[in-house]
């Protein structure tokens, strides 16, 4: 059985992937480039897909290890929804290059509201 401090880096890690691949192609697309001239968007996409699967399977495990099953509380059910903005906004930064920069910020606080439900569990 794997204990929930593996689930817990696991976690961390993909947490880790995630805003590194999204700050760097935010940095791009606010810079006014497009997508044919990053030249490292494949290395770009596949950290923010690896980290959103890491995020998801560390998530899980921890939820097992805790022993919470459905119905999921609230604080679960809101870091799923966050889970899911931060894997489309990587297509909105490339439709929208003009969100770049407002998109930066949000996602932090969309960062810090999920930091916030795990450590909190408020409902």
């Amino acid at each position: 059985m794997i204990d929930i401090s593996v689930y817990r880096l696991v976690h961390f890690l993909g947490i880790m992937m995630l805003f590194l691949s999204l700050g760097g192609l935010l940095l791009h697309t606010a810079n006014g480039w497009d997508k044919a001239e990053n030249r490292w968007r494949r290395g770009a996409t596949l950290t923010h897909g690896i980290g959103l699967l890491l995020v998801l399977l560390g998530g899980f495990g921890m939820i097992a290890r805790l022993g919470i099953t459905w119905p999921w509380p609230g604080w679960v059910l809101v870091k799923m929804g966050i889970w899911v903005v931060f894997g489309g906004v990587i297509a909105l930064a490339y439709r929208s290059p003009s969100l770049g920069k407002t998109l930066w910020f949000a996602l932090l606080l969309l960062g810090l509201l999920a930091a916030y439900m795990a450590g909190m569990k408020p409902f």
